[in-house]
C-alpha cells in the first residue's frame, strides 16, 4: 500500500520534459497563485523575454518544489508563536496560552517545564527513562527571554499558594 502511495508520489515528479516545456508557457505570463508559506493570494510576475533552455529550468526547479511540498509539509512552514502584539478590543497584547499550559515562572523570572516526551511511547521507554523525564528542568536564559514576551505582566506577579510546591524556587539564593 504505502509503496503504491510512493510510486504515484515519484511517478508525479519525475514528468517529461516535454510537459514541464508547455506548462512554462503558461507561467510566463503574470499568474495569480497560492503561496504556500504565508497562505495568501500572490501575484507572481514573469518576464516573456526568456530563452527556453533557462526558462524550462527554471520553472522545473518551480514545479518540482511544489511537488515535492505536499509530501515534507515541514519543508517550506514557518515556525510561529501565534502573538497578539493589538487585540481588536482593547487594543492590548495578549498572552500566548500554550505558554502559560506548558510552562510555569518562578518569581526570580526563570521558567520551569517537563522534559519532552515525558507522555509519549512510554511503553516502549525503561523505568529509568521515564523517570527522568518526569523531572522538571529550568529553562535557559534565551527562552525564558522569549517566553517573558509572550505573556503579560499578569502572568508575572507574583502569588502565594497553600503548599506551593514551588515555593523555594521562587527566590534565587546564592546568587
Amino acid at each position: 500500500m504505502m509503496a503504491a502511495t510512493l510510486a504515484r508520489g515519484l511517478s508525479g515528479l519525475l514528468r517529461p520534459l516535454t510537459v514541464l516545456g508547455r506548462s512554462s508557457l503558461h507561467h510566463a505570463a503574470g499568474v495569480t497563485q497560492l503561496s504556500p508559506r504565508f497562505s495568501t493570494l500572490v501575484l507572481v510576475q514573469r518576464q516573456t523575454g526568456f530563452k527556453p533552455a533557462v526558462a524550462g529550468c527554471g520553472f522545473q526547479q518551480h514545479t518540482v518544489l511544489h511537488r515535492v511540498t505536499p509530501l515534507i509539509p515541514s519543508l517550506m512552514l514557518q515556525p510561529s508563536r501565534n502573538l497578539t502584539y493589538y487585540s481588536l478590543r482593547k487594543g492590548k497584547r495578549k498572552t500566548v496560552r500554550s505558554v502559560v499550559k506548558r510552562f510555569l515562572r518562578l518569581h526570580c523570572g526563570l521558567w520551569v517545564r517537563r522534559k519532552a516526551g515525558y507522555k509519549k511511547k512510554l511503553w516502549k521507554k525503561a523505568a529509568v527513562r521515564k523517570k527522568r523525564l518526569r523531572e522538571h528542568v529550568f529553562c535557559n536564559k534565551t527562552q525564558c527571554k522569549k517566553l517573558d514576551k509572550m505573556t503579560t505582566s499578569f502572568w508575572k506577579r507574583r502569588n502565594w499558594y497553600l503548599n506551593d510546591p514551588y515555593q523555594k524556587y521562587h527566590d534565587r539564593v546564592n546568587f
